[in-house]
């Protein structure tokens, strides 16, 4: 029996050229984003931050990071619907977590009598700290869970993407240094709708086989 979920999983890929005249509906860039926000993330630090580029200007400014690398993806920036850049802390610290625990209490997640208890987490982001005090591994990887969680998303609302790995991160980390203010940017999402002229779209999906993936105990 076919499932709705599957179906759309087979039918994502990634853009290779986008229709510049095709605009994501607002409506549906609220519903990503707020499964952005709703992703998961170790002892739910949520150590993130997330850039839209929607207007000609910031997109305009997207382009300019490109000079030196990766132009392959240029063009990208200025034909997709939307950019999003995925940030990450590079320092995750307890002042950090500090947002966490006060938003579980306003919640009613925990009570307020339980708000140092709650910090007992916290001993997680310092284990995944390195010498030099900082937790970017452990913190990008947090953030690659939300990246999967927009694809998906992305599928099932039928609209088209395109993970930017493939990004010069110091030079969009300077051109968006304070958008950013001191979070690391090293991956983007273009979003919109294909062009007909994209050929990744008539090519057969391509994956590996599931007896050579998975392993059943």
């Amino acid at each position: 029996m076919p499932n709705k979920v599957l179906e759309d999983l087979q039918k994502r890929y990634t853009c290779k050229k986008y229709d510049p005249t095709k605009k994501v509906p607002q409506e549906k860039l609220e519903i990503l984003l707020e499964s952005i926000r709703l992703s998961a993330s170790s002892i739910n630090s949520q150590p993130w931050k997330f850039i839209i580029l929607e207007s000609d200007e910031a997109k305009e400014r997207m382009y300019k990071t490109f000079a030196n690398k990766y132009q392959f993806n240029q063009a990208h920036v200025v034909e997709a619907s939307h950019v999003i850049l995925f940030a990450h802390n590079p320092l995750y610290r307890r002042e950090n977590y500090t947002k966490v625990v006060d938003k579980y209490i306003a919640d009613g997640r925990i009570r307020e009598e339980e708000r140092e208890k709650a910090f007992g987490s916290f001993l997680f982001a310092e284990l995944n700290r390195d010498e030099n005090g900082n937790t970017q591994i452990w913190t990008k990887n947090q953030l690659y869970i939300a990246l999967g969680n927009a694809l998906h998303t992305l599928a099932r609302l039928k609209i088209d993407s395109t993970a930017l790995e493939g990004i010069d991160a110091p030079m969009v980390e300077k051109e968006f240094a304070k958008e950013l203010d001191g979070y690391k940017c090293e991956v983007a999402l273009a979003i919109g709708y294909r062009h007909e002229e994209d050929f990744n779209a008539k090519l057969p999906k391509s994956r590996l086989s599931s007896k050579e993936l998975f392993v059943r105990l």
